[in-house]
């Protein structure tokens, strides 16, 4: 006769232990986290509403604004603006990664604007305050390390500031501002490669005009773009290669800074805005194809745009980095806890912004989503972090025990 034979599990100590084991072991997987999250938290802890990994900041005890940023043809950066720690004209040059190289002062005043030029060296624009009232626009121009070359003031009696540099088809330069005492005009000089006025115009109404924006056109003229209280509205001139006006535009929003950029058909994009980001596209002669704002409930500024390699826009300032297609719709939108004043794009697509966290100069490096990258000293610390906690796991987590029968 056979016997329905049957294996009967044990439910034994060894049971017991196990699940001891699995409860130690679940107690050591969360242990291990809490501990990942507070040896990278220093490292990462700026993600979120910020989006900053990808960031450096320089300066000193007092307060430094960048105000304007250039890729190098080495793959680095540079930037330049204010220093009150150094003590006015102040550039610096940085890797692709952001840390410094070196830093050069330059007298007194404000860069607001910086070219690297065609021999590889650098020019600064902006201007300082002379013995007596007034401002004068001020150039520097550097070689590749920026050492002096040659600097020069430009101005009279009045207030001549400086916000815009551009190099010229000739091989000089060319500057915007505005001059004036109570009331101011669109000011444009024209000088060689060496630092010499050729000569200068403005461009202005019954009450002040102030020029922020300057390009060099494809005819080899000018177009200067600002806010125009005479004409109450953003204000975008264009002149031909002598600086005469050949014709201007006036579009009714009112700007606190404005960026222009040529347009790959031959117009013209700006950007501005009080209250929110505004941007404007015109064709070659000005005439207004579209405008489009953007902004949320606090007070916004754009202080940069570019138009990127697809052919849409980016524009940066107070309210972060904001990224459109080709007619101004908005892509997606990235904040910042710096404030930025320029921005670029870069050759892999991203984009790297400058300006001003906490009183110093601010750099930061981003994706092609405005997200900031890790940069290559925070790769290997989390590496090394996540392949310690597996080991510890795979360590001590318990062996499932084998059924006993009998």
């Amino acid at each position: 006769m056979s016997r329905n034979l049957y294996k009967k599990p044990f439910y034994g100590i060894g049971t017991a232990s196990f699940r001891g084991e699995l409860m130690r072991s679940k107690n050591l997987f969360l242990s291990s986290t809490v501990l990942f999250v507070l040896v990278t938290f220093p490292l990462i802890g700026s993600v979120g509403a910020s989006l900053e990994l990808w960031s450096q900041t320089y300066g000193g005890t007092g307060g430094e604004v960048a105000y304007s940023l250039v890729v190098t043809s080495d793959g680095g950066f540079a930037l330049a603006g204010v220093s009150t720690s150094f003590g006015g004209f102040w550039l610096v040059k940085t890797d692709a990664e952001g840390n410094m190289q070196w830093n050069k002062t330059y007298g007194g005043g404000t860069a607001h604007s910086l070219i690297q030029t065609s021999d590889g060296g650098f020019a600064l624009a902006g201007y300082v305050i002379p013995s007596g009232a007034g401002q004068d626009f001020y150039v520097v121009k550097t070689d590749a390390d920026g050492n002096m070359q040659w600097s020069r003031t430009y101005g009279g009696e009045h207030a001549d500031l400086a916000y815009s540099l551009v190099e010229t088809s000739d091989g000089g330069y060319a500057i915007a501002g505005h001059s004036g005492w109570m009331f101011q005009d669109f000011l444009l000089i024209k000088i060689d490669a060496e630092g010499n006025m050729m000569w200068n115009r403005t461009y202005g109404g019954h009450d002040s005009d102030f020029a922020y924006s300057l390009v060099e056109t494809s005819d080899r003229g000018y177009a200067l773009a600002g806010e125009s209280s005479s004409f109450d509205g953003l204000w975008l001139v264009k002149t031909d290669v002598d600086g005469n006006m050949m014709w201007n535009r006036t579009y009714e929003e009112r700007s606190e800074d404005t960026s222009l950029v040529l347009t790959s058909d031959g117009g013209f994009a700006v950007a501005g805005g009080m209250g929110d980001f505004w941007l404007v596209k015109t064709d070659n002669q000005g005439n207004m194809e579209w405008s489009r704002t953007y902004g949320g409930t606090s007070n916004d500024h754009a202080h940069s745009l570019i138009q990127t390699s697809d052919g849409g826009y980016a524009l940066a300032g107070s309210a972060g980095l904001i990224r459109t297609d080709a007619y101004g719709n908005m892509v997606w939108n990235q904040t910042y806890e710096g404030t930025a004043h320029a921005l670029v794009q870069t050759s892999d697509g991203g984009y790297a912004l400058a300006g001003t966290k906490n009183n110093d100069f601010w750099l930061a490096k981003t994706d092609a989503q405005g997200i900031p990258e890790f940069p290559s000293g925070i790769i290997l610390p989390l590496l090394l972090t996540a392949t310690l906690l597996i080991i510890i796991c795979n360590r001590k987590l318990p062996k499932t025990p084998s059924h006993q029968s009998y």
